[in-house]
């Protein structure tokens, strides 16, 4: 393996990271962290432009959006001590089946973002325990998460109508800009990644319909953010 010049490691000063945490990508859920950090006694500390938050059990990071940034982060979070990250994000929908306000999990990928390709992974098979046992634990607690091929995208701004309705048509559910890379960047440092998605606008229409400005979908969002925060400060459950 190619040496790589610079080299993800913790500094002087920075926090050791217990190994389960969250990493909260879209820059509306900020608002919220300070709220959760006091709720489950987080101490924060600098991350990039970001923000982060941890305790003995688990820690809260974020917003990082698009997959460099993301990926950044994810590589700091695993220096740290971070081993089993569970990613929290919105995702538009490509299909009717899948409506704004839906819980989303990734299960099948098409990558169409530049970070991934830096990572040679190997052939070895994805870990998805942590993933299962997060679907679980919500199933349990009356949550719906529908589950299917996830497109991580660069580009939101080039979502064509064409390549939506091929795409939908190929099964692919929904659309991203993160999950491909940090998947890959998990599976190339050996560490467990999940992640869960609030659809937050649809693609399918004529024109695009998006629950993103809606005061009721911005609360639900932090209200599953609370629930994965809370998910997380009983880390038996995910034993």
């Amino acid at each position: 393996m190619t040496d790589c010049v610079i080299i993800p490691k913790r500094e002087r000063g920075e926090p050791h990271l217990p190994p389960l945490g969250l990493l909260a990508v879209n820059p509306s859920d900020r608002s919220h962290f300070s709220a959760l950090a006091q709720q489950h006694v987080l101490n924060r500390y600098f991350l990039f432009n970001a923000e982060l938050y941890s305790n003995r059990q688990f820690f809260l990071a974020g917003p990082a959006v698009g997959a460099p940034m993301a990926t950044l982060c994810l590589e700091k979070l695993i220096a740290l001590g971070a081993s089993r990250i569970i990613l929290y994000g919105w995702c538009g929908s490509l299909t009717p089946s899948l409506s704004i306000g839906n819980v989303f999990a990734p299960a099948g990928l098409l990558s169409e973002e530049g970070t991934s390709t830096h990572y040679p992974c190997g052939s070895g098979p994805w870990d998805d325990s942590l993933q299962r046992r997060i679907i679980e634990i919500l199933a349990s607690q009356g949550q719906i998460v529908i589950q299917g091929p996830v497109w991580t995208t660069d580009a939101p701004y080039r979502e064509t109508k064409e390549k939506v309705a091929r795409y939908c048509e190929q099964g692919i559910m929904a659309v991203d800009m993160e999950y491909t890379a940090l998947r890959t960047v998990a599976a190339f440092r050996r560490v467990q990644l999940a992640a869960v998605f609030l659809v937050s606008d649809e693609l399918y229409h004529d024109s695009w319909q998006q629950g993103i400005g809606r005061k009721s979908f911005r609360q639900q969002s932090h209200r599953l953010l609370n629930e994965l925060c809370t998910l997380l400060s009983r880390t038996d459950e995910l034993i």
